[in-house]
């Protein structure tokens, strides 16, 4: 299925505490945006911060924007590399940059993730419908996603003679969705972002420290501004007051935008529309089912996500290569979708099903890039590794959606697995043992979940005798409705 095939719809689901944006393709639910007005994102958000902490080893410092953990700055983000390969050899020491106390502008590009604080950079970048202004920059970049190279050279051109004409010392990058923008347009958005870093650095130099200079736009106005694209066909919104916002706003600055807006007024929520709400819990299960019947595992840990391609239940109607080659096929198309999904990014290992053919193992990749093409998050993929895997990154700067939908599991604080029952009952003998050699006790009274008690009862019975017997002690057994499986207690009386 090629992009042009792939029609677009965006719905737009606002509560008084949430807001969440679905962005469909052909019916089917691809990516799904979340802002919680309790925990709004920062990334693209302006500060002006103070340097609370210069770590010359990691060539790094931290710094204080008024967040509740420090945000995190590297040499890189302060000075650009000469040669562009990424060697911080080239790169001046961190102290020779910034000092502590010292104050500094500068924008979120990561969310904080976990347990680490916001990522910042101090490369400016304010965004419009078509370009981005680069306050410290002295180029003119052209989204990748702009093939054509005849209209590369055009928009090149153009936006460098508009900067020249305004006589500014900047630099842009042209967007995706400026592909056959008219002068008058890229013109009009630059006017705009001029004046808005002027307004910027007013504040900042007007502003008390660790202060929020710039906020970017919210979540219904983001969409407007960076996924509504030729493909998109129609962009529904449940809320009045929003839909009036968003109108407003594509008036003022897209124009070709407003006619897509419409209000949904009808009962059934929005998102039961195509199956949004099952989706979206369908996609924190760690197995998903494919049509064959074979299944993908996705692992998501701190450094990196492990997916795992499985045949299951599909025998196939050939060979064992063609079952394989059909059923790596068929996960490529949904691992892609789940990337997007779930919002998955950092590193990425791949373990598709061992393919003998290289044939095949080259149409699974190129199909793996080409669900992937139309993906807003920058990624990379490399070929097929000695071992099979395959390896790729994809740019990750907010949250998962598991992470903001989800919390660790109480009971197993996130392992993922609990002490089975039988092994709770071998540590409540070693602890009744210990015990009775440090304690003088008549009796023992072991409070435990119900399937551990069913155990000691039943298989462990005699194991518990002879306990009784070794240790001379009594022991009583007590469910606890309350416990998880692998929570016990022993009580002397």
């Amino acid at each position: 299925m090629t992009d042009e095939s792939l029609k677009e719809e965006i719905l737009i689901n606002v509560t008084p505490s949430e807001v969440r944006a679905a962005l469909l393709e052909s019916g089917i639910l691809q990516e799904i945006y979340i802002e919680r007005s309790a925990r709004r994102g920062v990334i693209s958000n302006i500060y002006k911060g103070r340097v609370s902490r210069v770590l010359p080893g990691m060539q790094a410092a931290f710094v204080d924007i008024g967040l509740r953990r420090t945000a995190f700055l590297h040499i890189s983000d302060i000075v650009r590399q000469q040669n562009g390969e990424g060697d911080s050899d080239e790169l001046p020491g961190i102290r020779d940059v910034v000092r502590e106390g010292e104050d500094v502008l500068v924008q979120v590009v990561k969310d904080p993730l976990g347990n680490k604080g916001a990522r910042l950079t101090t490369f400016i970048t304010l965004p419009s419908r078509h370009l981005v202004l680069l306050p410290g920059g002295d180029s003119v970049g052209i989204s990748a996603r702009i093939e054509d190279s005849e209209e590369r050279e055009r928009l090149r051109d153009l936006v460098s003679g508009l900067l020249q004409e305004a006589g500014l010392e900047c630099g842009a990058i042209v967007r995706t969705v400026a592909e056959g923008a008219a002068a008058d347009e890229l013109r009009a958005d630059l006017e705009f972002l001029v004046k808005l870093w002027s307004v910027v650095q007013e504040r900042c130099s007007n502003a008390e420290v660790k202060s929020l200079i710039h906020e970017d736009l919210s979540l219904p106005l983001r969409v407007l501004r960076d996924l509504v694209t030729s493909d998109v066909e129609k962009i529904l919104v449940d809320s009045q007051a929003d839909f009036e916002a968003m109108h407003e706003f594509a008036e003022t600055f897209l124009p070709p935008v407003a006619p897509m807006l419409e209000l949904y007024q009808r009962r059934r929520p929005i998102f039961d529309l195509h199956g949004i709400e099952d989706d979206i819990r369908k996609s924190l299960d760690r197995k998903i089912p494919l049509k064959s019947g074979g299944y993908v595992i996705f692992d998501q840990t701190e450094a990196m996500t492990t997916i795992d391609v499985n045949t299951g239940g599909y025998v196939g109607h050939r060979n064992l290569e063609e079952t394989i080659y059909r059923t790596n096929l068929e996960a490529a198309v949904a691992i892609a979708r789940q990337l997007r999904l779930r919002n998955l990014g950092g590193i990425i290992i791949v373990d598709f099903i061992d393919m003998e053919e290289p044939e095949h193992r080259a149409k699974v990749l190129q199909l793996l890039e080409q669900s992937l093409a139309s993906d807003h998050a920058r990624h990379q993929i490399s070929p097929v590794s000695p071992l099979g895997l395959v390896e790729m990154t994809r740019k990750r700067t907010r949250e998962s959606l598991q992470h903001i939908l989800c919390d660790d599991c109480p009971s197993c604080e996130g392992r993922g697995f609990v002490l089975s029952a039988e092994t709770v009952c071998f540590e409540i003998f070693r602890e009744i043992i210990r015990q009775s050699r440090q304690f003088e006790f008549a009796e023992a009274l072991v409070l435990a979940h119900q399937e551990v008690i069913e155990l000691l009862l039943d298989e462990q019975a005699p194991s518990l005798a002879t306990l009784e017997e070794q240790t001379g002690k009594s022991i009583r057994l007590q469910p606890e409705a309350l416990y998880v499986q692998d929570q016990f207690d022993v009580v002397l009386m």
